[in-house]
């Protein structure tokens, strides 16, 4: 059907229809122009075209039901009553109305007849066609509900890249030109995430052979950061080798050990050489061997194996677990694989983003000694561990403000620094407030004294002159606060009585535990990975029965829980505000609002969607969740894993000034620190108190590596 036959369609039945929404209609019917022919083929597209209508313009309710009414008036050939009547009959709405709905009750007889028109209304139907027409509709039907299943369980969500900007001078592109320095200084760079801008006209330098420690709030954008550096958005000089542990290794038949040893791709390609030559046995190829094998020799190929289980063995893995292929190993097992991949290659530039979220303590004071003492290219690591900040960097990076600045030393000693600075600060922007006040009251005394007239004009333009008074920004104090629970009588509150637990039959991860715990219990798990921590957590949570004993909980006893895993627990297309109303509904908007508020997640953040956010985030809206119970004890698994340093501290003081027991798995020595009064060691089937709490298992840990060193 021509256009302009769609034009006398569109003026014959919908002549009351503004200019505007006859030539949107007249654009949609375009598209199906070359199956329309009749003016029952129009009202067939109908439901489509209002669909579209609906998803693409922003009107407001009231003016989409005076639309349906205007097209429900111009509908020759029958009476509004029996049409709706006619239309009911057969509504079957393509897309949910959703809120829209509530304001529109009155009004659905009126919106059912856009949907499905009578036939009353049209002439013959060519039934080939209609077929075709509702074939199509199911069809598009079915995409829909599919997406939004998918939708619902938090598989489809967008997503967004950073967008980086660099200036570059003659310098920089001279010194990539000859290879010689492998220090690293970008100037003048933007980055933005989508809209947010996160840098701009930064200036970073990274010194060869120093350790950085990249520091800054929770999303604020340090891990896109480090992906610009390492993608190569940002230029760096080409000789340099960078290297980012960010995905595991893949799963496949080679061993752990193999898998660590392949990453040196020049020793593995001198024996693959090797092994070709010794198969040649002539002159020339006796002559290549030795080449190959001082080769060998010179990059010590033969001490490799012995270095690669070296580190493997710190980052927690046994002579067994080193020959056990890859694909036998969970996600978190196969990150520390790429993690000793990268400490085994040694790049020139080493980024690692929050490596202690997979490591126990264990592990993690052995990386920590490692890294001082064993490393000697540039480190650049994001990390929310204050004693490993304490420990590993040589120099601190602030991301803060649009900027990045450099501070020598750890963490601490930034943190004094910044302190220092501020005050500094906090002076000199009070001595300029008190100089402008005291110029003005001159100003305003002989604004009117002929005398003293031209002085006073000097005095104004002095004032003009000066540079624009800002306070000192500082970053907001962040305070988490878990709502007070109700007393329980009777102690303890939870027990576990000679329990056992095993998966499988006879093969039992725990065995003959006794434990107790009260509302004023402050207790820490701690162990090697893989030792029965978390189900240790599930046995007092009420997850897991126990295989043998008992387990005994307080009857009226709310347990909140938090697992390292919560962020599969999030719906990633809703916001922090649609997730609370939907796990807990019946409650007010500001009901919502005050528990997210509790954690840090106000404002415009709550209503972001929870793909947008940051992983610390994550872990508020998580926290958020699990306090909405009231639980009167809390059993946290790795509750600091991406919360930054500031927001580690409020959740210590949160725990500290909670009325109810806290029982949690932690590798954040200053968390056990500040929270901890009791240390419950896992260890060969069996949990064991240890009465020097902390600063008892950290000096057998470090015994035990010293041990293993020697």
């Amino acid at each position: 059907m021509s256009n302009c036959a769609l034009s006398e369609v569109i003026c014959e039945h919908f002549p009351a229809v503004d200019d505007y929404i006859s030539q949107y209609i007249t654009s949609i019917l375009n598209e199906n122009s070359d199956e329309i022919e009749t003016h029952e083929d129009v009202f067939n597209c109908l439901q489509d075209v209002f669909e579209e209508f609906v998803k693409t313009e922003c009107k407001t309710h009231d003016e989409i039901i005076n639309i349906c009414r205007k097209l429900l008036s111009c509908l020759k050939g029958t009476e509004a009553n029996d049409f709706v009547k006619e239309g009911q009959k057969k509504l079957e709405a393509p897309i949910t109305l959703g809120d829209m709905a509530k304001d529109m009750s009155s009004n659905i007889d009126q919106i059912a007849s856009i949907w499905n028109p009578s036939k009353d209304l049209v002439t013959q139907v060519d039934q080939k066609k209609l077929e075709k027409a509702e074939a199509k509709i199911r069809s598009k039907q079915e995409k829909r509900v599919a997406l939004e299943s998918q939708s619902e369980e938090g598989n489809v969500y967008e997503t967004q890249e950073a967008s980086v900007s660099q200036m570059l001078s003659r310098r920089d592109v001279k010194m990539d030109e000859t290879g010689k320095s492998k220090d690293i200084k970008l100037e003048n760079f933007d980055i933005a995430f989508g809209s947010k801008l996160l840098l701009k006209n930064a200036n970073v330098t990274l010194t060869y052979g120093q350790r950085y420690g990249l520091i800054g709030r929770n999303g604020i954008g340090k891990s896109t950061l480090l992906k610009a550096l390492s993608n190569g958005s940002l230029r760096i000089p080409s000789h340099i080798r960078i290297l980012h542990v960010e995905q595991e290794v893949v799963g496949d038949e080679t061993s752990a050990l193999q898998a660590v040893l392949q990453c040196d791709t020049q020793r593995q390609s001198l024996l693959d050489e090797e092994k070709e030559l010794l198969k040649a046995k002539d002159n020339e190829a006796s002559a290549r061997l030795q080449e190959v094998y001082r080769q060998l020799t010179a990059i010590e190929a033969d001490r490799a194996p012995a270095r690669a289980a070296e580190i493997l063995n710190g980052l927690g893995f046994t002579s067994e677990m080193q020959s056990r292929p890859t694909k036998e190993f969970s996600g978190g097992w196969r990150m520390r694989i790429a993690l000793a991949r990268a400490l085994f290659s040694k790049p020139d530039l080493l980024l690692l983003d929050e490596p202690t979220n997979m490591l126990d303590i264990k592990a993690i004071i052995w990386l920590e000694t490692y890294l001082i003492q064993s490393w000697t290219s540039t480190l650049l690591v994001v990390s929310h561990d204050r004693s490993f900040l304490n420990s590993v960097p040589t120099n601190i990076l602030h991301f803060h403000n649009y900027q990045i600045d450099s501070y020598r030393g750890n963490y601490d000693n930034f943190v004094k620094t910044m302190t220092e600075k501020h005050k500094n600060q906090q002076r000199e922007y009070e001595a300029q407030v008190e100089f402008r006040k005291h110029v003005q009251e001159f100003i305003d005394k002989f604004r009117y004294n002929a005398k003293r007239a031209s002085l006073v004009q000097s005095k104004i333009k002095m004032l003009e002159k000066l540079p624009e008074l800002k306070p000192i920004e500082k970053e907001s104090k962040v305070a988490f606060k878990f709502p007070d629970s109700e007393p329980l009588a009777g102690a303890p509150i939870l027990q576990l009585d000679e329990v056992s637990f095993a998966y499988t039959k006879n093969e039992f991860i725990l065995e003959n535990i006794s434990l107790n715990a009260n509302q004023s219990s402050r207790i820490c798990i701690v162990g090697d990975n893989g030792s029965g921590k978390t189900t240790l957590l599930k046995l007092l949570t009420g997850d897991l029965s126990p295989t043998k004993g008992t387990y005994h909980v307080h009857r009226n006893l709310k347990i909140g829980y938090f697992t390292q895993h919560h962020v599969d627990q999030l719906v990633m297309n809703q916001s922090s505000l649609e997730f609370l109303a939907k796990k807990f509904p019946g409650k007010s908007v500001e009901h919502y609002r005050t528990y997210l508020g509790r954690f840090g997640v106000s404002g415009d953040l709550s209503l972001q969607p929870l793909s947008s956010l940051s992983g610390g985030q994550k872990s508020r809206v998580a926290l958020a969740s699990m306090s909405m119970l009231n639980p009167g004890m809390l059993i946290l698994d790795e509750p600091t894993n991406h919360l930054d340093v500031e927001t580690v501290d409020a959740l210590a003081q949160a725990l500290n000034t909670y009325k109810g027991g806290v029982i949690l798995v932690s590798h954040d020595q200053q968390l056990i620190k500040m929270v901890c009064k009791e240390l419950w060691l896992v260890k060969n089937k069996n949990v064991i108190t240890l009465s020097g709490g902390f600063e008892e298992y950290k000096k057998a840990v470090e015994s035990e590596l010293q041990s293993f060193a020697k």
